[in-house]
């Protein structure tokens, strides 16, 4: 990561007057490069413990009437396991790219509330760590990540009440990291960068953007109404006192099902960059890849109740869902479609970054094809609650998500650290993963229309369900290995490998790689003028008379014009104040469970850390 310490700044920059190098920066940084690697970090740790949490589920099921879990421990690891990856890898992983690549992919200097940038991630981590910080106070949530009352109201342990407490406040990091990133891509692009020249990644972002902000409140008030009737005695979800335990349901899933699109829309996102570099074409359709993803968002909040066909809404309401259902299927496909046109007559170079975005590509089809079957009602009571939809959910949220967020990270790999992944290591993780995936959940297609039961901790022999469950254990730890072979490929590569020869090395077509390989702490010397869509690439190529493509030598480019804004660069100071605020916001949540005058001194550290921000001067003087 480059700081003002160790790239040469331009004439009239003002340097940060606290520390921009070692470990202190870290707790202090509000430079959205190094909160993007905080993030990435940090979503990956999380990644490891939801994989061996993985590990342990497949294991206890790999044979009849297992003994290694009981009940209730395969309750929390199942539960730990799905909000793990949910809220605390693929989401955060999302962000790392979107508060790395968003800012230099428009042409902007940051984003456009730097500290809020900074809260956001603190928020997040200390989230995170609070409800981990569950299975050392009295159990983990153990209710399913979808936390259906009465069980999850009921419950006489704890870990619930911290799914409640532990979701608000990662829901509040996702709110304000989505405020924060619409804004910036609203307000901030280069100039003559057009809301149809920005590159797809940043579209798909902006919608989730959107997405978070519209759905987060939904959950928010659906989690604070089981924090009340578990702490408090309320009766929101209680049937006995008048409550509906189907409130929960509907609220849960007008936002859960939104959130798919929020954890798959960025891997869409990548694939899109991915595939026009690699197949040295332009983006087929690229108006309709972006209305695409703009009409998966706005559908994906009419289609919540297909996870409740099977409750008793009847026949009109199941139709009407069974038709947005298949409806959603159009866009998605018109993606597809696009991804594939894309790529026929190109010169496609099989790097790791083009393998895992058509492997993302390939596994989401087979994800959506099983989820169009959804769509059937008759169908649907026969798999809901079977381990077909745990295979269906797999497909597309590791098959597309994954694969296209590690699609990500060999791509812009080079652009973070000047070193470039090894691509024999790289292809080797990516074959593996690939079978490992497969052998894991293509199963379950099977086992489920066997009968196997979803979160049952334990089968009976006389099922005849051992031989695929065996398979996908098998399957699991293939996956676990590819992601051994990943970070021994990043250690082996910063360790050894040399700074990259040519800062472009994928010969890339959009704005962020006009930057230095890492990007000086300013982004952008000077704001650059957009004329085109992959302005990047039209700055490196013409036609001769023929029509052919030409190389256009370095500086030759009359695109290459900038604002001409030259002068001092602002550079907003680095602050200790969003840490000490979010420290707060956990404190609270342990005063909630434990002490009122916890909360007292949660709300007091946060209302300092938030003064202390406020009347912190902006940038240096």
């Amino acid at each position: 990561m480059a700081t003002a310490a160790s790239v040469p700044a331009p004439r009239g920059i003002i340097r940060r007057p606290t520390a921009t190098t070692g470990w202190l920066s870290w707790f202090t940084t509000i430079d959205h490069k190094k909160i993007g690697l905080l993030y990435g970090f940090s979503a990956f740790a999380f990644f490891i413990i939801g994989g061996l949490e993985a590990l342990l589920i497949r294991a206890q099921l790999a044979k009849p009437d297992n003994t290694l879990l009981n009940a209730d421990q395969y309750n929390q690891i199942f539960t730990m396991h799905g909000l793990t990856m949910i809220f605390l890898f693929v989401m955060p992983m999302s962000a790392a790219f979107f508060n790395y690549m968003i800012p230099l992919m428009i042409g902007a200097r940051d984003v456009a509330f730097p500290r809020l940038n900074a809260f956001s991630y603190w928020v997040f981590l200390l989230g995170g760590l609070f409800l981990y910080s569950s299975w050392f106070l009295g159990g983990a949530p153990n209710g399913g990540w979808f936390g259906y009352p009465p069980n999850s109201t009921t419950d006489p342990t704890i870990g619930m009440t911290f799914y409640a407490l532990g979701l608000i406040i990662t829901g509040l990091a996702s709110s304000a990291g989505a405020i924060n990133l619409a804004v910036t891509v609203v307000n901030m692009r280069a100039p003559g960068m057009t809301l149809f020249r920005m590159p797809v990644f940043v579209w798909m972002g902006l919608v989730v953007q959107f997405l978070l902000v519209f759905a987060l409140p939904i959950i928010t008030v659906a989690l604070f109404e089981m924090l009340f009737d578990r702490r408090w005695g309320t009766h929101f979800f209680d049937p006995t006192a008048g409550g509906r335990p189907l409130l929960w349901q509907n609220l849960f899933w007008l936002f859960a099902h939104p959130e798919v699109y929020i954890l798959i829309l960025p891997a869409f996102g990548i694939i899109s960059e991915i595939l026009p570099v690699f197949s040295r074409k332009p983006l087929f359709g690229y108006q309709f890849v972006v209305f695409s993803g703009i009409a998966i968002g706005f559908i994906g909040f009419g289609v919540w109740a297909h996870h409740m066909f099977a409750v008793g809404l009847g026949p009109v309401a199941n139709t009407a869902f069974g038709i947005t259902t298949a409806i959603i299927a159009v866009p998605t496909g018109i993606k597809i479609f696009n991804w594939m046109g894309t790529m026929y007559g190109g010169d496609i170079h099989f790097d790791t970054p083009m393998l895992m975005a058509v492997g993302a590509v390939a596994m989401f089809v087979i994800g959506g094809l099983s989820g169009v079957t959804h769509a059937v009602v008759p169908s649907d009571y026969q798999q809901t609650d079977t381990y077909y939809v745990v295979a269906h959910f797999h497909y597309v949220l590791f098959g597309g998500a994954v694969f296209g967020l590690f699609g990500g990270v060999f791509y812009w790999w080079p652009k973070i650290f000047a070193r470039q992944l090894d691509e024999r290591w790289g292809k080797v993780q990516f074959w593996i993963m690939l079978i490992g995936f497969n052998l894991t959940f293509g199963p379950m297609h099977i086992l489920g229309l066997g009968g196997m039961i979803r979160r049952e901790y334990t089968y009976p022999a006389s099922l005849g369900l051992t031989f695929w469950n065996q398979v996908s254990t098998v399957g699991a730890y293939l996956i676990a290995l590819s992601t051994l072979v990943f970070v021994v490929n990043a250690v082996k590569t910063q360790r050894t490998a040399k700074g990259l020869a040519n800062e472009d090395p994928w010969d890339a077509r959009t704005l962020e790689w006009t930057t230095s390989c890492p990007p000086p702490v300013y982004n952008f010397e000077e704001i650059p003028v957009v004329h085109s869509i992959d302005e990047f690439w039209h700055r490196k190529y013409a036609e001769d008379k023929e029509g052919r493509l030409i190389r256009v030598p370095a500086g030759a480019s009359d695109h290459a014009a900038a604002d001409g804004h030259g002068g001092a660069i602002h550079l907003p100071t680095p602050s200790f104040w969003p840490l000490i605020a979010a420290v707060g916001l956990p404190t609270i949540a342990y005063g909630v469970l434990y002490s009122w005058w916890l909360v007292g001194a949660g709300a007091l550290v946060t209302v300092i850390g938030f003064m202390g921000w406020a009347m912190e001067p902006p940038v240096a003087e």
